[in-house]
């Protein structure tokens, strides 16, 4: 095997050519992460159960080693929201040691897949499955949070939904309304800093803002000094948890749960840095880099870490150039945990239950929620419904579970609605859906007709479901070059899911990026009520919708034709008064040109060319 293969993408960047220019983008990016990365540090470790330095512990070491050791060029690691739910409970059943021996397993079974080039799989979990199991983690969050921005003097939290709602109903009557009136405007502040302000790290400022105000008037909220005590300035030294073959037993499925979490978070992460850049990240060295930071930071007094989507989106939008921004971010946190340790305690827990409160409704996603609720299929709103709620009153593991056997049962189910057994002798078919379907050549084959050369026909075969979507995402990758006009034929796609459709409307965004144009060819009426419903229909147009190739290469020929028109009246400037003689000649010899490039053949017919303001000449037969 390549040792390029497996070689970091910090290291390969730097050995291609690293400039001043390029350090000075990463340590401005880095130190901006880091920022916003302090306060949300300390409030996923307190959410999650524990005292907020290991918060900071796991951002400085897991962050440092994804950024050096992973396979992307903008990821941020450490702790997030997604681990909070679990990381409570296992806490509560097993202690901190066993979160720590349960955490270093799932590194180890991380660096395995990536060993094994187990990275592609996460991508073939179905699209209701990763909505419905990250809307229930927010709403786990959010409901964790009620206790310190209502101010409860509540000692110990269960870890159970219904059970936090049902202690959160006696205490109604003990609020803080001190607490109450922090965590408010704290919401309000993130809310409109965000919109007026983007550039701003938002959390810093709602943190230093309610840490002054509740310092200058005594105000009686819990605070994290008030709770915690004191928090080191420095990392600690390497501690090794105490194990047994009993304890590792009992901490193995809360492994499996942190390490598919990491990974699908991680790789997650990827996919948004890959879309909003055009890079690609290693999935494999991920996986791996995401293994050796969950063993090592557990060891440094450090929880679970993975990628960051949201600090990954800010590093890119910071103008990072490399995994060196990354490791600044790390270094940063360090730098501001020996500085500004003292100042740390005066932090309110209202304002950090407030940007969780922010965050679990980031992470939500409750417009791709309601999308499928309310206007994929059954079988997809079933997945969806059943993930979100095993979540929320059970658990995550379960969850996730059943939400991907469901979907795997859905799926067999609607494979036996759309396939058919056929006697090629006797030219027989028997289909499921009692449908009397024909055997014919193929009229619609694209041996006789003309494609352009900047026009890509690719077809999809088959159900349009979550075991093949991704690979329209990969698509255009393949092309050498962008194409005008991209066809995609679907005249053989008998359904379609709510992971297929996330990709067609994916795809479209990349071809829109590209300046290319998305024809779709072939589809069904009863696809088209699916894409009206989703309201692709209204992204995509109507017009561009087509129910052969013919139609397709009509409607690809349109296009082309008006690109090239507006390019050549660009260049010939018609003024306002209209085109002169000499233009009027340029525009008929010009049009000629581009149909017969678009035909594939010469053009003897007259011409005529109607602009605003300009007319040629009238004729009943000529071209238009």
């Amino acid at each position: 095997m390549k040792f390029n293969y497996w070689l970091p993408r910090s290291i390969a960047i730097v050995k291609n050519g690293y400039s001043l220019s390029n350090l000075s983008s990463d340590f401005m990016a880095g130190a901006t992460v880091a920022i916003i990365a302090l306060p949300l540090a300390m409030a996923f470790a307190i959410a999650s159960g524990v005292s907020p330095e290991k918060g900071i512990f796991t951002a400085v070491i897991a962050g440092f080693l994804i950024s050096f050791l992973g396979g992307s060029r903008y990821q941020i690691g450490g702790p997030t929201g997604a681990f909070v739910v679990v990381l409570y409970a296992v806490i509560l059943k097993h202690g901190y040691d066993g979160l720590v021996l349960a955490t270093i397993m799932a590194g180890f079974i991380l660096m395995l897949m990536g060993f094994f080039k187990l990275g592609n799989i996460i991508k073939f979990i179905p699209y209701p499955v990763t909505v419905g199991f990250t809307a229930g983690i927010a709403l786990i969050i959010f409901s964790s949070q009620v206790k310190d921005f209502f101010g409860f003097p509540i000692q110990k939290m269960p870890a159970e939904f219904t059970e936090q709602w049902l202690l959160y109903g006696t205490y109604i009557g003990q609020l803080n309304y001190y607490a109450i009136a922090i965590g408010v405007v704290s919401v309000v502040l993130l809310i409109r800093l965000r919109y007026l302000f983007p550039k701003i790290p938002a959390p810093i400022v709602v943190i230093a803002a309610s840490s002054f105000v509740v310092y200058i008037f005594g105000l009686p909220v819990e605070t994290i000094g008030s709770k915690f005590g004191s928090i080191p300035s420095t990392l600690p030294n390497p501690t090794f948890p105490p194990f047994s073959l009993e304890k590792i037993r009992a901490v193995f499925p809360a492994a499996i749960t942190i390490s598919l979490l990491v990974a699908i978070e991680s790789l997650l992460s990827c996919v948004v840095a890959d879309g909003i850049t055009g890079d690609k990240h290693h999935s494999n060295k991920e996986l791996i880099a995401q293994g050796i930071a969950n063993i090592v930071a557990p060891i440094f007094g450090g929880i679970a870490a993975t990628g960051a989507i949201a600090r990954t989106a800010t590093n890119i939008k910071a103008g990072a150039f490399s995994p060196i921004s990354g490791i600044i971010h790390a270094l940063m946190l360090l730098v501001f945990m020996f500085l500004f340790s003292k100042l740390i305690l005066l932090i309110p827990l209202a304002s950090l239950a407030a940007i969780l409160v922010i965050v679990a409704w980031n992470m939500s996603e409750f417009h791709h929620f309601k999308a499928i609720a309310l206007k994929s299929e059954r079988n997809d709103k079933i997945v969806l419904f059943v993930t979100f709620l095993l979540t929320v009153l059970i658990d995550l593991n379960t969850g996730v579970q059943m939400g991907i056997m469901f979907a795997a049962l859905l799926f067999i189910k609607r494979m036996s609605a759309v396939i058919d057994v056929k006697d090629t002798k006797q030219n027989f078919t028997i289909s499921f859906e009692d449908e009397d379907i024909s055997s014919q050549p193929d009229a619609y084959a694209l041996a006789n007709r003309v494609i352009p050369s900047n026009v890509e026909v690719y077809e999809i075969n088959g159900p349009f479901f979550f075991g093949v979507a991704d690979k329209l995402k990969e698509v255009l990758s393949f092309v050498k070059s962008s194409p005008e006009v991209f066809i995609l034929r679907m005249r053989n796609v008998p359904m379609m899911d709510a992971t297929g459709f996330h990709a067609l409307e994916e795809f479209y965004v990349l071809c829109k990026k590209a300046n290319t144009q998305l024809v779709l060819s072939g589809v069904s009426s009863r696809l088209i009520q699916k894409l009206e419903r989703f309201g692709f229909t209204n992204i995509i147009g109507l017009k561009n919708i087509t129910s052969n190739i013919d139609e397709a290469l009509q409607r690809a020929n349109e296009i082309l034709l008006k690109k090239e028109q507006e390019k050549f009246y660009a260049s010939i400037k018609i003024t306002k008064e209209g085109a002169t003689e000499e233009q009027k000649e340029k525009i008929i010899k010009a049009t000629k040109t581009i149909l017969a490039e678009i035909l594939g053949k010469n053009v003897s017919d007259t011409i005529v060319a109607v602009e605003e303001g300009i007319e040629l000449k009238k004729d009943e037969n000529a071209i238009h």
